[in-house]
């Protein structure tokens, strides 16, 4: 029976567990197909060392996981956050995002910021009725999203659901923050929809982020076709770890959980 949210633990080969991961829900090539123009979508939100942003070893991976089906080009995608003095471009370099592009010349690295957004009007949006995304969402056949797993200082917590923050227009992304973040989160999320949400929940921020905050290990990469479903099990998680800021909620009945069960 194909599981709704894969767990591995990682044990000895981060390689294995993402493999492992994705076979549990069938493999491969039941999300990218031979020829197709596949998005990844990895949290480099900020440069903060993992999981403030996503480690380097396991996006490597990841793409050389989806090389196998013989795509006809990945492209690493992100638009970082307007509330740091630094912009997209100096952490991707930081981070050593551009340095991947060396593992197959198909591996192309965008910076959304550099393009141009689509205004897209959102259907059934309550708390938030329209959004920009990048132009080049129209050119891609499937989109797989890179969650960190950790808490947020105004969202509670970021996951999967959350990652869609990076391809909204930055600064649009005000008024987002301003009320009522969580439900506008799932909303957001209503113009995207990603064929595999990949977590890497080797480590995890369990009070106060998202750049930094107490860590703990859980060791896994967590895998689903349905990001809600990742996010919830993401918050079970960090409610195993004493002093953790989520506990006594209902993971269905945190707000942007709770409301993306309802729209998507």
């Amino acid at each position: 029976m194909k599981r709704e949210v894969a767990k591995v633990k990682v044990e000895n080969s981060l390689s294995y567990a993402v493999r492992l991961s994705v076979q549990k829900l069938g493999g491969w090539k039941k999300f990218t197909k031979e020829g197709e123009k596949v998005l990844l979508k990895p949290n480099f939100n900020t440069d903060d060392s993992y999981p403030g942003s996503t480690d380097i070893d396991f996006l490597r991976e990841v793409i050389t996981q989806t090389l196998t089906t013989n795509p006809k080009e990945i492209v690493i995608g992100e638009s970082s956050t307007i509330f740091k003095a630094a912009n997209t471009e100096d952490f991707l370099r930081e981070k050593g995002v551009y340095d991947l592009e060396k593992l197959d010349e198909r591996v192309r690295v965008v910076n959304f910021d550099k393009g141009k957004w689509i205004k897209k009007q959102i259907p059934g949006g309550r708390y938030l009725k329209h959004a920009s995304v990048p132009e080049i969402l129209e050119e891609v056949d499937k989109i797989i999203f890179l969650p960190c797993l950790k808490t947020h200082c105004l969202a509670q917590y970021t996951g999967a659901l959350k990652l869609s923050v990076g391809m909204m227009k930055p600064g649009e992304r005000i008024k987002l923050h301003a009320a009522h973040i969580q439900e506008k989160i799932a909303e957001l999320n209503i113009l995207f929809k990603p064929v595999l949400s990949i977590m890497d929940a080797r480590v995890c921020f369990i009070d106060k982020g998202p750049m930094s905050g107490p860590r703990r290990n859980p060791g896994a990469v967590l895998a689903s076709r349905d990001r809600t479903k990742l996010d919830t099990e993401g918050v079970k998680t960090i409610q195993k770890y004493k002093g953790n800021s989520l506990t006594g909620i209902i993971p269905e009945e945190l707000p942007q959980i709770k409301h993306a069960l309802k729209v998507l």
